[in-house]
């Protein structure tokens, strides 16, 4: 029999082929700069859109791949858009999001201060898929970000950490597996129920004074389960799962986040509570 160390070895580097394998893009593509007008350092927030939008990928995901659905839906609709890549391991291009999640926060924390001073406008707005929508409260409650963000859109975030659907139980039966997980790809680690992170993240309550909170969750999350765990508790706390917007809506953790476009719409409204619109099926027309 292998040993565990060869075989999570082996599982880290099956993860990383799969990444590559599903991401929507050719690695050319994803060095390549993002069209239709997102990360425009030239950008300025309009009266009706006041506040810049900084998208924050997932894990696996990057500034580009992530956002081919969503940028260019909010920038169509006069919104400032930007995204990040953080969490980046050395030797592993394209595929970011798997460093300590504390030093990802410190890189959101600097990039929110770029496209601030690059817009002129106070505060910001992010919107964040899976891990994108959890790392951001690190952001907020332990590095002053509360005071220079308006709003934070989680989609599909593991807020409450993962079981992977119950995998991560295991992880107990075999010695130095987790460690092992830690060492290679710190971010999974930090992402497990349970996780040094996660305790210390969600200690004295989910939110932070001045932050307006909004999730967005699909029953059908294969990925960051159980699906309820994404919800926040705590004032200026909005928890939508979209199949009661609509029930037709089948996306997956990976489609709420890149294709679904009654998501998006709720994104907007999320962005923009004032002028918001019913979420419903036909929105995938809008």
């Amino acid at each position: 029999m292998l040993p565990w160390k060869s075989v999570l070895r082996a599982l880290t580097v099956l993860l990383l082929t799969a990444a590559a394998v599903l991401a929507p893009t050719t690695a050319a593509q994803a060095g390549a700069a993002p069209s239709r007008g997102w990360n425009d350092w030239s950008c300025k927030p309009s009266a009706a859109h006041p506040r810049p939008v900084v998208l924050v990928h997932g894990t696996f995901g990057n500034s580009v791949d992530n956002w081919l659905g969503l940028a260019p839906y909010l920038v169509d609709r006069g919104y400032c858009v930007f995204s990040l890549d953080y969490g980046q391991l050395p030797h592993v291009p394209f595929f970011h999001g798997l460093g300590p999640i504390e030093k990802s926060a410190g890189q959101l924390d600097a990039y929110v201060d770029r496209v601030l001073a690059a817009t002129g406008a106070p505060e910001a707005d992010l919107v964040g898929h899976s891990q994108g929508g959890m790392m951001p409260r690190w952001y907020l409650k332990f590095l002053g970000g509360a005071d220079k963000v308006n709003a934070l859109v989680g989609i599909a975030p593991d807020n409450h950490g993962t079981t992977l659907l119950g995998l991560t139980a295991l992880l107990p039966h075999f010695p130095g597996a987790e460690d092992l997980i830690g060492e290679a790809t710190p971010a999974l680690a930090d992402q497990i129920v349970g996780s040094p992170f996660l305790t210390r993240l969600n200690e004295g309550g989910d939110t932070v004074p001045g932050v307006r909170y909004h999730v967005i969750a699909t029953r059908y999350d294969q990925v960051v389960t159980p699906y309820r765990s994404q919800f926040l508790s705590g004032p200026e706390v909005t928890n939508v799962l979209i199949q009661d917007k609509c029930a037709l809506d089948l996306s997956e953790h990976v489609a709420i986040g890149m294709v679904d476009r009654v998501t998006f719409h709720e994104v907007a409204n999320a962005l923009d509570p004032a002028r918001a619109t019913p979420t419903t099926c036909l929105s995938v027309i809008g």
